[in-house]
């Protein structure tokens, strides 16, 4: 079984509390990411499941069995490191083979190990049992490395010792895939490729992965469910598309994606449309909102900018009048910012061939459709 569970989970460091009374619910074959920011305690809780750190207190489950008394090399979970930790001394089989060589040796009588201690010093001292090698070459296949088996993983590329360090975690079968920022050292078109390749790998084998990221797209586009953690603490748990769509506070709709925050005030609710107003602004939403003071949260590409003499049919839509102070050629968007009230807000409109664009200083209309307005 694969499934992890955490309850009331506290890591302390002298003084300072990393982890706070978290509490998790991973399925079995579930792509789970932890996102947040630097020293949120991301990394701590892949630890504590690992069996790096011990928690302060609490408990964390694999499968049914409760781990806190399991050493790391027991909990049967595989865990791929930020730097990778390859031997650079060795090839890219013996890399992979290393772990399975290991497993073989802690089994076997004295007489078996004394050749399996040779084999690990020097190749030509002993001949890698078939089993083992059967088995590192199907995953070397399966990672599109097999041809590059007898390669030093100081001669591959980022993106292949990152297939070598997955291929290390993966032969040995674990119940709990681990993966520590995997992708932080690649290049921007090598971290595309790479998240395809571990989302392609962990579909098709069914297993179990934690992910902890920083980057918010990577976890979006990975993701089963995704949990937003800062300071210590779990913030909301969600699909990527409850997260972007639902925000529970403005530090996750400003972590996951870019949000434009106004502070307003709940003056009234007519037909279902909850009127609210701050500096600059009027609008109406379909949110529905239990407080007065509220966090009004609008994603850039919800609003659309037209000309300032545009006539507007305000029946489902917002309309606000602003100022444009900059903007930004970006290919198939073009990125706006605009002066509304005390305001800057950021506004990506999709850019057709040919079209105007607004300059600097141009007075404009802001509109927005009322379900797209959300009250926090």
């Amino acid at each position: 079984m694969g499934s992890v569970k955490v309850n009331n989970l506290i890591k302390s460091f002298g003084d300072f509390t990393a982890l706070k009374n978290i509490d998790l619910d991973i399925k079995e074959g579930e792509f789970f990411a932890l996102l947040g920011p630097s020293g949120c305690g991301k990394t701590t809780m892949m630890r504590c499941i690992a069996g790096f750190e011990k928690p302060t207190s609490g408990k964390i489950f694999i499968g049914d069995q409760e781990v806190e008394d399991v050493p790391a090399n027991k909990r049967n979970t595989g865990m791929v490191f930020q730097s990778y930790a390859l031997f650079p001394h060795m090839n890219v089989f013996e890399n992979v083979a290393y772990s399975l060589n290991i497993k073989q040796l802690n089994k076997s009588n004295p007489f078996k190990q004394a050749s399996i201690y040779a084999r690990l010093l020097n190749k030509r001292l002993g001949k890698t049992p078939k089993d083992i090698e059967t088995k590192v070459m199907e995953i070397l296949k399966y990672v599109e490395l097999d041809q590059h088996a007898h390669r030093l993983t100081s001669e591959l590329s980022g993106g292949q010792q990152q297939r070598v360090a997955l291929a290390r975690a993966l032969v040995m079968e674990p119940a709990v895939l681990l993966m520590d920022e995997p992708l932080s050292n690649l290049d921007q078109k090598l971290r595309h490729s790479m998240r395809n390749t571990i989302r392609r790998i962990q579909q098709e084998l069914g297993i179990t992965t934690i992910f902890v990221t920083h980057d918010q797209e990577e976890a979006m586009s990975m993701a089963d469910r995704v949990a937003v953690m800062d300071a210590g603490n779990i913030i909301q748990i969600g699909t990527p598309t409850d997260l972007y769509s639902n925000p529970a506070t403005p530090f996750i709709a400003n972590f996951v994606g870019t949000s434009n925050i106004l502070k307003g005030t709940v003056v009234g609710e007519e037909n279902g449309l909850y009127h609210v107003e701050g500096e600059g602004f009027s609008l109406k939403s379909t949110k529905k909102s239990t407080k007065k003071e509220v966090d009004v949260i609008i994603r850039p590409e919800h609003v659309q900018v037209v000309a300032s003499d545009s006539i507007i049919d305000t029946a489902d839509t917002n309309v606000i009048q602003g100022t444009v102070l900059m903007s930004t050629y970006l290919g198939s968007i073009v990125r706006y910012d605009v002066q509304v009230g005390v305001y800057q807000l950021v506004i990506d409109t999709t850019y057709s061939s040919g079209e105007s664009i607004y300059e600097a200083g141009k007075e404009v209309k802001l509109t927005v459709a009322h379900e797209r307005v959300l009250l926090i």
